[in-house]
């Protein structure tokens, strides 16, 4: 007796994996993309992707594997050459079902074996700007401090000195006139005797 078995495919085409893109380190690259289980319901993370590479300078097409994550790491590329890579779903059945691939050209000689000294560039072109600014501020900033101490001294100076000039040592108080401040200030403690009128 035999018994039948059935395999259910399906046949919908899944789309490109969104927001592909590289990045650079010392000594090889790393592809990342979104998940397609975000926007396709027809896809398992479990069924993976495929990596594919054409290296332009020589006109070689190469498949660099499959994974499940959505990060694949691309190491022993060659300096001067310019790469595209495409990410999509894993075929299947003998390459009959295939998804939509992203496609992401690499430049080795402008993103790639140059990327470390451009991003040095960009990091010291904003540290010249933002150095002198932070510099120019805190100068300001101690100018400004400097003006008002002066101020506050020579305001402190003329006070003193002002009280020094109105101060009797009769009455063993400061005595400031009507013409001065329109009233009469008193040390703490101090009380002018009353004078009577002739």
């Amino acid at each position: 007796m035999s018994k039948d078995s059935s395999i259910k495919i399906t046949t919908v085409l899944l789309s490109a994996p969104d927001a592909l893109k590289i990045i650079t380190e010392n000594d090889h690259v790393l592809l990342f993309w979104k998940s397609l289980a975000l926007k396709e319901k027809y896809f398992n993370e479990s069924r993976g992707y495929e990596i594919h590479m054409l290296d332009s300078a020589m006109n070689i097409t190469a498949y660099l594997g499959n994974t499940t994550d959505n990060f694949f790491k691309i190491s022993n590329l060659k300096l001067g050459h310019n790469y595209t890579f495409t990410v999509q779903a894993r075929c299947l059945f003998g390459s009959q079902i295939c998804g939509e691939p992203a496609v992401l050209l690499y430049d080795d000689l402008g993103s790639g074996g140059d990327a470390s000294a451009l991003q040095a560039a960009r990091s010291t072109d904003v540290a010249a700007i933002v150095v002198p600014i932070l510099f120019l501020i805190l100068l300001s900033l101690g100018v400004g401090f400097a003006i008002l101490y002066t101020k506050h001294r020579r305001l402190q100076s003329s006070f003193t000195a002002f009280a020094n000039s109105h101060y009797s040592s009769r009455l063993g108080s400061a005595i400031f006139s009507g013409d001065d401040l329109g009233m009469w200030f008193f040390l703490p403690g101090q009380i002018p005797q009353s004078q009577g009128l002739d």
